[in-house]
């Protein structure tokens, strides 16, 4: 008889590529994953992963099961998360993945009340700036500061998300403070390096301009940057959820050249194809109220 936990198994190591993976995932031991993927073959009678000293990959006839399997897991998700709705509860496992900063921060807090209320829900968050495939890597969604580009992932918002242009006191003490993009471009700059090369995007009325300051520091995490813009290593451009509680202190001081960033979101997006749940759905909606709209982080920039 072929068995549930089998099937999900499988579709773990299938997706990570690695049964080490596939069990951290699924929070069991390498040994037990092994052999339910043994038992699932032995009841297919038939071999769906071929298995190296270096690598997994599938068999042709993996390859078809996969698809089915895939399909047996959402039906078996969907039609737990029905019933959960109908009778209002929130509950089981729900995996999700966000970038440092703002989980620390934000995140963090606006989840904990939300888990207090629904002691059955089992949330796996993990932080991380780098972006990561939802559906590879095995988040039911991820939450992300900014434009979503990958086609796969279907996106709610959750709250705006404005940049300011930053520096230390002692940096304008001593650099001045620049008052337009080309003054802009002759100041030192602490750049986030996640979203490639080191420059900064302004909207104008021909397309976008792409500002080049001079590179002081690169980094891919945002409390860095935004602490080596305290030390005052350089001008930064940076989410208001990460420096109003500095702007406000007077650590940092917002520099104006006449002409603001694009507004950006905060999003949780989750795999295209794929019904979201109930329990994903009452997140979102319990997020957007906790971060509020304008955002409680922005209670001293007006709009």
């Amino acid at each position: 008889m072929i068995k549930l936990d089998g099937i999900s198994g499988f579709v773990a190591v299938a997706e990570s590529g690695s049964i080490s993976e596939a069990a951290r995932r699924l929070r069991l031991s390498k040994s037990v994953v092994s052999e339910r993927l043994a038992e699932l073959e032995r009841g297919l009678s038939s071999k769906l992963l071929h298995r190296t000293t270096r690598k997994l990959s599938l068999t042709e006839d993996g390859i078809i099961f996969l698809e089915r399997a895939h399909r047996i897991l959402q039906e078996i998700e969907q039609g737990t998360a029905d019933i959960a709705e109908r009778r209002g509860t929130i509950s089981g496992p729900l995996r999700l993945s966000a970038p440092v900063t703002f989980g620390r921060m934000h995140l963090g807090p606006a989840l904990y009340p939300f888990l207090a209320a629904h002691p059955k829900l089992q949330l796996t968050l993990d932080l991380d700036d780098r972006r990561v495939d939802a559906a590879a890597d095995g988040y039911d969604a991820v939450i992300r500061n900014g434009a979503i580009s990958d086609s796969r992932l279907m996106a709610w918002r959750l709250a705006p998300s404005r940049r300011v242009l930053v520096a230390s006191p002692a940096y304008i003490k001593e650099s001045g403070k620049p008052r337009s993009i080309e003054e802009l471009e002759r100041h030192r700059g602490v750049f986030y390096t996640n979203r490639g090369v080191a420059d900064w995007r302004f909207p104008s009325s021909g397309g976008a301009v792409l500002v080049r300051g001079q590179m002081g520091f690169g980094v891919n995490n945002g409390d860095m940057l935004r602490d080596a813009a305290m030390a005052g290593l350089g001008i930064a451009l940076l989410p208001t959820f990460a420096v109003g509680a500095a702007i406000e202190a007077g650590k940092l001081e917002i520099i104006d050249i006449g002409v603001q960033p694009e507004l950006e979101y905060i999003h949780i997006a989750h795999s295209q194809g794929r019904q979201p749940s109930f329990k994903l759905r009452a997140l979102a909606d319990h997020l957007r109220a906790a971060f509020g709209t304008p955002p409680y982080w922005d209670p001293a920039f007006p709009a």
